[in-house]
């Protein structure tokens, strides 16, 4: 017996999934069925464990109960990040080589075939019996291409078991029970969409509601809607941002929410405590397509305020070490490298075994490239990735830092440093920034606000004014794409 199945004896009228986009929803033992049937349709289309199932496709309940039946079948599946060019995801579609290709009509830009999901639901209610799910835990069941923030994207390998492990910590950050109810907007291509904002709540008894996307005011009306009765949102820093902005923006409206979460970038303790001011709890977490969720800050909102900025802490279930350049821990207080060990972890790169292996210490711990600090109280602070570190005339500057100061000033919507070349100090800063509606930044004043904060090494040398910042499908700034921008004009 797996966990669905445990679910439908436990809870055979609760309503497990609803999917906003087309109207449809099931039941727990309802559920079952269907990721079963699809378990035997994959079978029927010649797939057997091993195989690859690409899937391009915005966000709906078929894509969810594929990567269930993928579970059941040893079959590997393969979400594609449908903000990719043509160009790229050919390039990820010749990496996996996938048996069968289904999607949406984000799929037309691949000028393949491939089967359409909305026939999925018709298609296997027409099949006779119900596939009895196989033990597949230890072997991959899915391929998760990372976002690519530095350059070439990788495809992390996870079993049935690993994704357990996140299930099982995202459970207990999240404060997730049978009452939890996750409105699921973040793109199924990225760890959080597909893993940690689905798997918890139909682990607990709970309820996942499925929207194609994330449209401000839409996403707002539903928070409100107390039909829905939302508990859990997940979302970036910069889409809570958008909340904030509509005209419609309720606090009182949204007491539904047990928790809104955050993550995928840095979050200024200065829009953190926004929400606290309206009594709405803003938790800010950690983690990655490599080791899924592994810090979360607690749902209490004087605990949030005290340590605003933090990424808080981890379960008993992962072991942390924050490591110097030679792999040794540090102590308190001081950064270091995030190292991790776990049964979270994944368990390859696909057909890049060297560069897995290169992932790890001597030691067998993970090295994430995120550098972070831990106080006296136990709690992480991100500080910044290694690679967006810089060195300005012999002293490192983490760009998170500048970045959280210079998003004090009222005009500025949101803002990216990056480390660019310079004769005299190796690097200097470069300050992209995004400017407000109808707030012109003054560059003079800008530079005076982060003057009076911080040291004068730290100080951009350029600032430019830009429309917005480059993303990825994960909501992450690339900076790769600002330093390039950067060469490619000489300078701003």
């Amino acid at each position: 017996m797996n966990s669905l199945s445990l679910q439908a004896k436990l809870r055979p009228t609760k309503e497990a999934v609803r999917d906003l986009t087309s109207g449809r929803s099931w039941t727990y033992p309802e559920w079952e069925t269907f990721v079963n049937k699809c378990s035997d349709w994959l079978m029927q289309q010649g797939l057997r464990s091993g195989d690859r199932l690409a899937c391009l496709a915005k966000n709906c309940a078929e894509l969810v109960a594929l990567h269930f039946a993928c579970e059941n079948t040893g079959v590997i599946f393969v979400p594609l990040n449908w903000r990719l060019s043509a160009e790229e995801l050919h390039a990820l579609l010749e990496d996996c080589t996938p048996s069968l290709i289904v999607g949406d009509n984000m799929a037309d830009k691949l000028a393949l075939t491939y089967f359409e999901l909305d026939k999925l639901t018709d298609v296997v209610a027409s099949l006779e019996g119900e596939y009895q799910p196989q033990n597949h835990r230890a072997v991959p069941s899915l391929i998760l291409y990372t976002s690519g923030t530095t350059g070439r994207s990788k495809g992390i390998l996870h079993t049935q078991d690993s994704i357990m492990e996140t299930t099982l910590n995202m459970a207990l950050l999240g404060q997730v029970d049978e009452h939890s109810t996750f409105l699921c907007e973040t793109p199924m291509f990225h760890v959080i969409g597909l893993i940690s904002c689905v798997r918890p709540a139909l682990y607990q008894g709970g309820k996942i509601v499925i929207s194609d996307g994330f449209q401000p005011t839409r996403t707002l009306a539903r928070l409100m809607d107390n039909n829905l009765l939302i508990s859990h949102y997940f979302c970036v820093p910069q889409m809570a941002n958008s909340l904030r902005q509509e005209a419609d923006f309720s606090p009182a409206s949204l007491q539904n929410l047990k928790a809104l979460l955050t993550g995928g970038a840095p979050h200024p303790a200065v829009q953190i405590r926004q929400w606290l001011n309206d009594g709405i709890p803003i938790v800010d977490g950690y983690g990655m397509s490599e080791a899924g969720t592994v810090f979360g800050m607690p749902f209490d909102i004087a605990t949030i305020d005290a340590k605003a900025g933090s990424v808080g802490v981890p379960t008993h279930r992962i072991e942390v070490r924050l490591a110097d350049a030679h792999d040794q821990p540090v102590a308190n207080g001081e950064a270091g490298e995030v190292q991790l060990k776990g049964l979270n972890l994944f368990t390859g790169i696909w057909q890049q075994p060297e560069l897995y292996a290169s992932c790890f210490t001597a030691d067998g711990w993970f090295k994430t490239g995120d550098v972070a600090v831990k106080d006296d109280d136990g709690f992480y602070r991100i500080v910044d990735r290694i690679k967006d570190m810089f060195i300005s005339g012999g002293e490192n500057v983490f760009p998170t830092e500048i970045e959280g100061v210079a998003l004090k000033l009222d005009a500025i919507l949101e803002c990216a440093l990056v480390g660019v070349p310079d004769e005299r100090w190796g690097e200097v800063g470069c300050l992209f920034v995004v400017a407000k509606s109808n707030q012109p930044i003054n560059q003079e004043k800008l530079l005076a606000a982060l003057e009076s904060s911080l040291a004068k090494y730290k100080l951009p040398k350029y600032i430019k004014v830009v429309d917005s910042l480059p993303r990825n499908g994960g909501g992450k700034v690339m900076k790769h794409q600002l330093k390039a921008t950067f060469n490619a004009e000489g300078g701003p």
